[in-house]
């Protein structure tokens, strides 16, 4: 593999008034050649390949210094040549960003320019051996800045006979379930599929295909049963950032296939878009991408209080900014409107749901395909009482990614409200089977719940809802929740508990406020409900 990449043309990066060729080994300014030594080269361009993450001074050695011991004086030497070749300093730090005890950072806007016509020509030398491996080997980054993944065939062990082709097919499936996913960018079959060496190096495969994960696995057939483990790697650093076993029976072979590729798509919706934003926080704020700042934001939008949702409210701000056509940082801007009438943390309720419809629509218009997109529409008509058009718009979501756990979830809860238990049991039974780690888990607790609520199931009704008031997450309505709940099923003790509870978060939310978040459709439930609440002082 690796003498493939000899003689792979080399790209040419542009930022500020700068041109990094990485064929021609040659710095520019202004058209005009920069004079640096090979070695100060070799470190901007590391730097430059790699700035969509931290890179550490142990980093740096080993690959621009080869791992030889070298002092701090002298990696901050190299440093300083490199800020001075870029008309920088340690005070402006406009392009190469210290972080102390930390390591370094290029924090520019750089714009890839293509191919620069030359060969990347490699040398005898370490510097030289640094200089090809920022070059060559790294296939052009998407200008969207989207994650990206490669799924590997996956590799064979026992005797599998007729069950070989699982592990092309399964793979397989995946790549085609994936693509239907707006916001990632996935390598076709006919790339991925030819990198089948089993010692394969994750960080080769990312400089082979461009791509920042690496999605791998393993068949076994053992006796009757059937075992795939799978293991989602970040090609930056060769880190393990998911990894899981699954198994069942071979003669249910097409059932476990069915299972595993729905639970792997569940963990990657999950496990990509935190690792991108645990990967974003290590950055510098004044340096995020749209894409970095969207996923900041997913990280506070989860938690479900009034300085979170604010801090997400100005980072999805901050990516419709960088990027206006973003559907998906709309859509976070309709969550986080939606959220705020929601758990009443403004007196303007009316022109939240007005601004959560706005947002939802500008994310339609920009990317219907979206399924979070069209989530964000669905709960846009919450808060209105139209379960009729969110039940559309959810129902929509879930046509185009069949295993989108949270649109189910929603889905399952919008028919609650509307008095459909049996179809709300179905479908968020499944969300939960999808996504049992989910930040949205406790409401998928209290949707179950519900569900037995809308069937007189009172003692089954309050069980379910008390998981869910104790689940980690789970917000003030919730627990209003568990008061009606318990009451309903006559445990006055519960219920005045979580009366207390309501209270302490906040004394001022009535049954009023419950019934416009909570439109429930039936006649007969909704009156059950209000006279429970009704006897706690609600």
């Amino acid at each position: 593999m690796r003498g493939a990449l000899i003689y792979a043309r080399a790209m040419i990066y542009r930022f500020g008034p700068f041109e990094l060729d990485m064929g021609k080994v040659e710095l520019r300014a202004g058209g005009e050649p920069c004079p640096v030594e090979p070695q100060v080269f070799a470190l901007i361009a590391f730097l430059v390949e790699n700035r969509e993450r931290l890179v550490s001074r142990d980093e740096l050695i080993e690959k621009i210094w080869d791992g030889r011991v070298v002092s701090d004086a002298a990696v901050s030497s190299r440093v300083k040549s490199a800020r001075q070749a870029l008309g920088d300093d340690g005070r402006e730090q406009r392009y190469i960003r210290t972080l102390h005890r930390r390591g370094f950072r290029f924090v520019a806007q750089v714009s890839p320019a293509g191919d620069s016509g030359a060969p990347a020509v490699p040398g005898s030398g370490t510097a030289d051996a640094a200089i090809s491996a920022a070059s060559g080997a790294t296939a052009a980054p998407d200008p969207t800045g989207r994650p990206s993944i490669a799924v590997l065939p996956f590799r064979l062990a026992g005797e599998t006979g007729p069950y070989a082709a699982i592990a092309d097919a399964l793979p397989h499936d995946l790549i085609v379930e994936l693509s239907r996913l707006r916001w990632l960018l996935v390598t076709a079959r006919g790339s991925s599929f030819r990198l089948r060496a089993p010692d394969i190096d994750v960080a080769e495969v990312g400089r082979l295909l461009g791509v920042r994960y690496r999605l791998g696995g393993a068949v076994e057939v053992a006796g009757p049963r059937i075992a795939v483990t799978v293991d989602l790697a970040d090609t930056l650093d060769a880190t393990v950032v998911w990894a899981d076993r699954f198994e069942g029976a071979l003669d249910d072979v097409h059932q476990v296939r069915d299972e595993i590729r729905a639970r792997i798509l569940t963990a990657l919706e999950l496990r990509i878009p935190a690792h991108e934003a645990r990967r974003a926080s290590l950055g510098v704020s004044e340096s995020l991408d749209a894409w970095s700042a969207f996923h900041l934001g997913l990280q506070h939008m989860y938690r479900f209080n009034r300085a979170d949702n604010a801090a997400a409210r100005a980072l999805f701000e901050r990516a419709t900014t960088l990027d206006p056509s973003f559907a998906r940082a709309h859509a976070g801007l309709s969550f986080v409107h939606f959220q705020t009438a929601f758990l009443r943390h403004t007196d303007d309720v009316t022109g939240e749901i007005s601004r959560a419809r706005r947002a939802a629509q500008r994310a339609v218009d920009l990317d219907a395909l979206d399924p979070f997109v069209n989530f964000a529409m669905g709960r846009s008509f919450w808060l209105e009482g139209d379960l009729t058009s969110s039940l559309g718009w959810l129902e929509r979501s879930t046509e185009l990614s069949p295993n989108y756990a949270q649109g189910l979830y929603a889905r399952a809860w919008t028919e609650a409200m509307a008095g459909r238990g049996p179809d709300a049991r179905r479908h968020v039974d499944l969300a939960m089977r999808l996504s049992p780690l989910d930040p949205l888990y406790y409401a998928m607790l209290g949707t179950r719940g519900f569900t037995h609520m809308t069937l007189g199931e009172d003692a089954e009704a309050a069980h379910w809802v008390e998981r869910a008031a104790r689940a980690p997450g789970a917000h003030v309505l919730i627990a209003m929740i568990a008061v009606a709940a318990h009451a309903m099923a006559g445990d006055e003790v519960r219920a005045a508990w979580w009366a207390a509870r309501v209270r302490e978060r906040n004394p001022a939310l009535t049954s009023d406020d419950f019934f416009r978040d909570f439109p429930i459709q039936l006649p007969a439930m909704r009156s059950r409900v209000a006279a429970a609440l009704g006897r706690f002082g609600f």
